[in-house]
């Protein structure tokens, strides 16, 4: 949470529709954002798991790559093998400094003519910069886009059913991380993804602001969408395992440590931080991020202490009390040799060292994404 005023934050198109909704409104990377509405984060969680769920994240970072040298450019400044796109397909992926941490992780979006990268809304001023670096070095152009997109995230198991007689793109024909531009309420040139950090199956729509309220009004429309706020987002994304900067992931960390191996291609040539992973690799990775649970009914957050083998072991990352399995669940990061499943360590929470299991994500194993 950010200490800024209230009269330095920005708010996203939607502000009016939170207020008018009597949503918790709170200062996050930067923004006046909904943490939660009156029915409360987990009533908000159950509706995302249950029917559908939808999420203003306006706030998130858009950048556009045009240009012959586009791909290979943004190849170069992420971890994934962007040549590995197919037009239409979206890919997971990270941006590392040259030690091999994270600046940030992001999606990227490959189009006909150049890629969409999206990244976290507290670091897209700083991702801007870091990558601008090597601009110059492709046949490329970069622009900042992100105060011209709103976004939402619609996510549920019903997602598809209720998104589908409000759009021209064929919802069935679209596969998990890709997407279409089509129309949705009539409003034409919207990006729809197949993407979202819920586990469940759902679509992110990326559109001119200018449409906020036409697209937020057709889409809770349906009495089976319920407006959902980032306090169910995290608890969310959480019991599925997903990383959250800043929290699981951050310039302190590589993706070798925090299983993110599978997005960092390194047989794919040269990329910002590859030298460092390489490295890093051949000496052998030093920790591991894990998940975990506790017998006790006792809830792990942030920041909490962690000991492994009675030593000091950082902190926990991510935790709360899960709402759709009702134990305690969160994320720290242990010694290789203590990682394993099953291994237990400790956590410390007022005073006393709770007793900890490892755990291997996702805690929610019933979520509906395809």
């Amino acid at each position: 949470m950010s200490d800024q005023t209230p009269s330095a934050l920005k708010r996203t198109p939607f502000h009016a529709i939170h207020v008018a909704l009597g949503a918790k409104l709170v200062p996050f990377a930067g923004y006046e954002m909904p943490v939660q509405y009156p029915t409360g984060i987990t009533a908000e969680h159950n509706a995302v798991r249950e029917r559908c769920g939808l999420f203003d994240v306006s706030h998130m970072g858009e950048f556009l790559v045009r240009g012959p040298g586009a791909v290979d450019f943004v190849n170069y400044v992420t971890t994934n093998d962007v040549a590995a796109l197919a037009v239409g397909q979206v890919q997971y992926s990270g941006i590392l400094n040259e030690r091999g941490t994270f600046e940030d992780d992001c999606l990227v979006y490959r189009e006909g003519d150049g890629i969409m990268m999206v990244v976290n809304a507290s670091n897209a001023p700083k991702d801007l910069a870091h990558i601008s670096r090597h601009v110059a070095r492709f046949d490329c152009t970069l622009a900042d886009v992100s105060d011209d997109m709103a976004l939402l995230a619609l996510q549920g198991p019903l997602a598809q059913e209720i998104l589908q007689p409000l759009t021209d793109v064929d919802l069935s024909a679209l596969e998990y991380y890709h997407f279409a531009m089509g129309q949705v309420a009539g409003i034409g040139d919207i990006y729809v993804s197949r993407t979202g950090y819920t586990g469940e199956d759902g679509f992110e729509l990326y559109f001119a602001p200018v449409h906020a309220t036409t697209i937020w009004t057709a889409l809770t429309a349906d009495a089976r969408v319920t407006p959902t706020g980032l306090g169910c987002r995290d608890s969310l994304r959480l019991e599925m395992g997903m990383g959250l900067y800043g929290n699981d992931i951050d310039d302190t960390v590589t993706p070798l440590e925090a299983n993110l191996g599978w997005i960092t291609k390194l047989a794919k040539g040269d990329f910002v931080g590859r030298d460092a992973l390489v490295s890093q690799k051949a000496a052998g990775v030093p920790r591991k991020l894990v998940g975990f649970t506790f017998a006790e009914r006792a809830i792990p957050r942030h920041g909490y202490p962690v000991y492994c083998d009675g030593a000091p072991s950082g902190i926990v990352c991510s935790g709360t009390m899960s709402p759709s399995l009702g134990i305690p669940i969160g994320t720290c990061y242990l010694p290789r040799e203590s990682a394993k499943e099953g291994s237990t360590f400790e956590v410390e929470i007022r005073g006393k060292r709770i007793v900890a299991t490892v755990v291997k994500p996702p805690f929610y194993k019933q979520a509906s994404h395809r």
